[in-house]
Order: C-alpha cells, then sequence, then structure tokens
C-alpha cells in the first residue's frame, strides 16, 4: 500500500517546475493504462497507414488542383482559407512536405478502436514524453518505451525552435519540457531566419500573425507540420467514404490498407447544403434532405457535428455536439448553422460511436478509489524518411456520464503498456484490486 502512495507523492512532487499543461489539471493514478494484445497489434499496424492516406489525401488535392481527379476535393479543400495561404500550401517547394507527427483520437471499443480524429499538430507531445519517464521508472512496460516520445521527437527535430501562438499557450509549459525554454518563440513575435522551426499554432492563426507570415519563405525555410491546411481539415475522413473517390483510396491505400481504415473509420459526411436530383439519397443515411436529419428522433440522432477545419471552434473540444446528447431545438439549430457555414467552413457529421466501458483506479483526497470510464487512445507516430515509429499512448479517461472524451479535470492521464499481467506483474494487479 505504502508503495503505491508513494509512486503518487513522486508524480505530484516531479511535475516540471514550468508545469505541462497551463492552469490545467487532471486525477493522478498510480498505474499505467494496460491495454490487451489485440489492441496493440492495431496500434502497430495503424502508423503505416495513416502515412499513406495522408500521402493519398496529399497527391489527390494536387491532382484535383491540377484536373486530374473531381475539382470538388480541392474546392471543399480551399473553403474559407485566404488566398495567400492556399497559394502558400501549393508551392512546388512543399510538394513532397507531409506531417512528421500523426496522432489519431481512438475511441476504445469492444471491437477495437473508432477512429474519431486525425491530428498532425497535436498536442500531449512533452506530456506524454514525461508520463513515459515518470511511469517507466517503475518498470513498467510502456508503449514505447521510457524516452521514447523525446527521441522521436529529437529524431524529427533535433535542432530549430517551437513556435507556439498565444491561443495555444496551453500547450507552451509540455514543450518547454520537451526542447528547453531556449528553443522556445512566441509566433506573435516571430520573425523567420535560417533556422528550421517547428510550428504549434493552427492555420487559421496565420493572417494574425504578420510579422511571422511576412518573413516566410517556401523556398528560404523549413517548417513542420508544413503549412498546408488542406491536411488539417477533419473533411480529410467524409473525403475517404466517398463513393466517386474510391478507386483513388484503393490504389494508393491497397485494398488491405482501405479495409483495415474502414473498420477503424466511423462513417463520416460533409455537411453539404447542395440539393440532390429527385431519385438520390445521402448513403449510409438514406434521406434527401438535412431538413430530414434535423428532424430525426432522438434515439436517431446518434450522430455527432464537428466543425471541420480554419476556425477556433475545430480544434480540442470544440465545435462538436452530439446528437443524442441534445433537445431537437438545439440539434435543428446546430443542422442549420453547419449548412449557412458551408462556404466559409465546412462541418461533417460522423456516426457516433460510445466507447466501452473500463475501470480505472485514481488517487482522491488520499484514497485509491475506481473510475468507471470511457476511454480516448491517443498514439503518437513520427514518422522520419520511410520509417513510422509509434513512439508512445496517451490514454484519456473520462467519467462514464461525460459523452466528449477530451481532457479534463475530472479525466485521468495516463501513459498506455501494453503486457499482461504475468508473474512479473502479478503483485501489482493484486494491489489494484485490494485498493479499489
Amino acid at each position: 500500500m505504502n508503495s503505491i502512495f508513494q509512486k503518487i507523492e513522486h508524480i505530484r512532487t516531479h511535475i516540471p517546475y514550468s508545469g505541462l499543461f497551463k492552469d490545467k489539471e487532471w486525477r493522478i493514478s498510480p498505474f499505467s493504462f494496460r491495454l490487451e494484445d489485440r489492441y496493440v497489434d492495431i496500434l502497430n499496424r495503424l502508423g503505416s497507414y495513416l502515412q499513406k492516406f495522408y500521402e493519398a489525401a496529399d497527391l489527390l488535392y494536387r491532382l484535383s488542383v491540377r484536373g486530374k481527379q473531381p475539382s470538388f476535393v480541392h474546392e471543399l479543400l480551399d473553403k474559407g482559407k485566404p488566398k495567400e495561404l492556399v497559394e502558400v500550401s501549393r508551392n512546388e517547394k512543399l510538394k513532397n512536405a507531409l506531417p512528421r507527427v500523426i496522432r489519431p483520437d481512438l475511441i476504445l471499443t469492444e471491437e477495437g478502436f473508432a477512429l474519431c480524429e486525425l491530428d498532425s499538430v497535436p498536442g500531449g507531445i512533452g506530456l506524454t514524453a514525461w508520463l513515459q519517464e515518470t511511469y517507466g521508472q517503475w518498470g513498467e512496460p510502456l508503449i514505447g518505451g521510457r524516452e521514447g516520445m523525446k527521441q522521436g521527437f529529437k529524431t524529427i527535430f533535433p535542432e530549430g525552435v517551437v513556435v507556439v501562438s498565444e491561443e495555444a499557450m496551453t500547450y507552451w509549459p509540455e514543450f518547454e519540457y520537451l526542447v528547453g525554454l531556449e528553443r522556445m518563440r512566441h509566433a506573435e513575435s516571430f520573425t523567420f531566419d535560417s533556422e528550421p522551426v517547428y510550428r504549434f499554432f493552427e492555420c487559421f492563426d496565420w493572417e494574425k500573425l504578420d510579422t511571422l507570415r511576412t518573413s516566410y519563405s517556401p523556398d528560404k525555410h523549413v517548417v513542420s507540420p508544413p503549412l498546408k491546411p488542406y491536411l488539417e481539415e477533419k473533411l480529410l475522413l467524409a473525403l475517404f467514404w466517398l463513393k466517386p473517390l474510391s478507386d483513388f483510396w484503393k490504389r494508393y491505400l491497397s485494398e488491405k490498407g482501405m479495409l483495415f481504415l474502414q473498420k477503424l473509420i466511423p462513417y463520416t459526411w460533409v455537411v453539404d447544403p447542395t440539393p440532390l436530383p429527385y431519385n438520390a439519397v445521402i448513403p449510409g443515411l438514406e434521406i434527401q434532405s438535412w431538413d430530414e436529419v434535423a428532424a430525426f428522433s432522438q434515439s436517431q440522432r446518434e450522430l455527432v457535428l464537428k466543425v471541420s477545419g480554419f476556425s477556433p471552434l475545430a480544434w480540442g473540444s470544440r465545435g462538436v455536439y452530439i446528437g443524442s446528447d441534445m433537445p431537437s431545438s438545439q440539434w435543428r439549430e446546430k443542422i442549420s448553422l453547419a449548412l449557412l457555414d458551408f462556404d466559409h467552413h465546412p462541418w461533417i457529421m460522423q456516426k457516433f460511436v460510445r466507447g466501452k466501458l473500463v475501470q480505472h483506479p485514481y488517487v482522491e483526497a488520499d484514497k485509491i478509489v475506481e473510475m468507471q470510464g470511457r476511454a480516448r487512445v491517443s498514439p503518437y507516430y513520427f514518422v522520419y524518411g520511410s520509417v513510422v515509429q509509434l513512439c508512445g499512448v496517451l490514454v484519456t479517461i473520462c467519467p462514464a456520464d461525460k459523452k466528449i472524451i477530451h481532457g479534463m479535470k475530472e479525466a485521468i492521464l495516463v501513459p498506455a503498456s501494453s503486457a499482461p499481467c504475468g508473474e512479473s506483474k502479478k503483485e501489482q494487479c493484486n494491489e489494484k484490486v485490494e485498493v479499489g
């Protein structure tokens, strides 16, 4: 029993002086979150398929611009973007530039995972690195090991500066822990010179960052992730499901890869107000207009609305609305707003996937209690050259009554481990049962 509370005290007292998330807190657990082998197997295979997905999405956009794929692809992905940023994203110098960090947000289900978000400018890198370092010292068999996140980031970004916008200042402390204060810069006052830049600001902030924007040249400066706002749109997941593009996706992902991702990505639609022909329906919903969706009963509204991208509401848990959790009047209002927003920043709709219930211990009032909740599993894949490496996994466990699983003070944040409870883990596993 004492060893558990010694762990908790160590976690509390060894959080870096600058913190990890500004003005944020979470529930502390003495144990990592163990994933069964079947889940770990999916994670080990997922990274390479997601890298192929980004490669294919990037190519699809460029072919669309050149008239070799349907024009609706780039028209959808460019909606609401300033002309200058669109021109930057199409610059030939950025032709082969892709994100070097890929983080899907996966809802843990009985069958496997549901991939509800795909982030190429993810937070949590420094936090997960610190969790690995902390929990790894107790022999926890962590996915990525004790140094995976730090080594992964160092490999893709060995030198240069991390540039953080005011809007993203919550994440400044974790990047300071990761690379040191001397490599940190504020986006609002940053001017490009010869050193590489790791970008931690949304493309939506581009027009507000005057000195940064006017000093940037694709010919001279290296920025990761690349300034390609079309790769940061949630509606890429909707394009993945479109029948007219299925042959393209199959060609670049392979049939095996496409089937693998179809098992993970919930069916996703673009909320497009364009009227359908009289003899057509929206596939998967089997309706002719979004007015019919707005009139769905609560039991039919196992759906989630999301702002796709290039909006201050398009990151974090903002701009996400679960249909079954809303009164009908509010659901109608959000559908109407999504349709009105189409020309500025499209919205998507996804099938809502409810995660399976899990149990995990945390400390409360100096006691260990078990929380029943649902888990979001966030693996971090680092891409260098042709290698895609799973370097760590952050697990966010929220109370079961929370519909949206995200970082909050009621959530448990821990790294994921992969080993089963064998003889070497027997004592720890017994401790978990005893204190629960």
